[in-house]
């Protein structure tokens, strides 16, 4: 496996664009859109939060079938706690891409983000599609990229290329978040691209084990939010034999994939709000991998111990009361023992052994500063 460049325009026959619409009051971007020029193999993940936003209940719906073919994308308005007419602005808004590119409405995915219980000014969207269209390339990927973003610093992207079968596959990705980060399918967009041939039922496994190894594995702020939202899109265009079993080709493909996700959670959390510290949590000893995670989000989720990270103090009775909150049998000052790298650094880590087994797993987050509080203080 090796890196390229492009971004979600890296795989063969991607395309992608991103422009101001007037969505946001900045008149930064905040429209952008993905196009296959044929129609892919597409799965996705959605947030666990009970309130999902308008674009998540049409996507799932168009997802089912496991067919795409683009995915519109705004910043600016997340789209959320705006009722029947939300909806029908989602709605509206698939149909007037199919249109627009003359593919199916249901093979069009959407996707929202920014501030909740605010009425999209669909508009906006429907006076920027045409010039949106218009300007899809394969140079793209980073306009895209750019147009997704609300309080991030930096754009999010990444693409590697491997060889299966004696065909060169390419996955290519990009993500916003920063704050409002606690994923557990943020708030957290994701969108990934290849041009691999892979069948319907592997693209889910695969999806799923990677987010969960990467964006289900980190934590910002410990706040899930109503947009998150995950696709991969496959549409075969490297003309590898189809994977269609677990084999040697599967496990090459998602180790690809896992890697392209768990470079984007770490961005996400390096771009995180007002963080100046990079921090890994391993937990090993564990009952189980559930359990390791679930204890090492407990630190990670912990303000006591994101603030210590901020003012680089290596307080390790604040980790000790974390993992105490949680009542686990077998746990106490005898059976746990905690060690921390050089707290002055801007990457650390938190290491928690303890004697239930032989369970790990790892956490990544960042540390809690002052410039947190202003800029979530400020949001609106």
């Amino acid at each position: 496996m090796k890196m390229a460049k492009g971004g979600v325009c890296a795989p063969q026959g991607f395309l992608a664009n991103g422009l101001s619409a007037g969505i946001k009051r900045s008149g930064k971007p905040d429209l952008g859109l993905i196009y296959s020029q044929v129609p892919a193999t597409t799965t996705a993940v959605f947030t666990k939060n009970s309130i999902k936003a308008a674009p998540l209940l049409v996507s799932r719906q168009h997802i089912k079938k496991g067919v795409g073919q683009a995915v519109l994308v705004n910043s600016g308005n997340a789209n959320c706690y705006t009722g029947k007419f939300g909806l029908q602005y989602a709605q509206e808004s698939t149909k007037l891409v199919a249109n627009l590119l003359k593919i199916k409405l249901t093979d069009v995915l959407v996707a929202s983000t920014g501030m909740i219980g605010k009425q999209l000014p669909y508009n906006k969207i429907a006076s920027g599609a045409t010039a949106l269209v218009q300007g899809l390339s394969t140079a793209g990927g980073t306009k895209f990229a750019r147009a997704i973003m609300t309080t991030d610093l930096k754009v999010k992207e990444i693409a590697v290329y491997l060889t299966l079968g004696g065909k060169t596959v390419t996955i290519g990705a990009c993500a916003k978040g920063s704050g409002m980060i606690e994923p557990n399918m943020a708030t957290m967009l994701a969108f990934i691209t290849t041009d691999a041939a892979i069948s319907l039922s592997l693209l889910k496994i695969a999806l799923e084990k990677a987010v969960n190894r990467s964006f289900n594995s980190i934590t910002v702020d410990g706040c899930m939010s109503t947009n998150d939202m995950v696709t991969v899109a496959a549409n075969g265009l490297a003309g590898n034999k189809k994977i269609v079993t677990t084999g040697a080709d599967f496990h090459k493909f998602y180790k690809a994939l896992e890697f392209v996700c768990i470079d984007l959670a770490k961005k996400i959390v390096l771009d995180g709000e007002g963080a100046t510290k990079f921090i890994t949590i391993n937990v090993s000893g564990a009952a189980s991998q559930v359990q390791a995670k679930k204890i090492a989000k407990t630190i990670a989720n912990s303000s006591l111990v994101k603030t210590a990270a901020f003012g680089s103090n290596p307080n390790w009775g604040r980790v000790g009361a974390a993992v105490g909150s949680l009542g686990l049998k077998g746990v106490d000052e005898n059976t746990m023992k905690i060690s921390f790298s050089p707290f002055n650094q801007k990457d650390i880590a938190i290491s928690v052994e303890l004697q239930l087994g032989k369970a790990r797993a790892t956490v990544y987050t960042c540390d809690l500063s002052y410039e947190y509080v202003k800029i979530n203080g400020e949001y609106n």
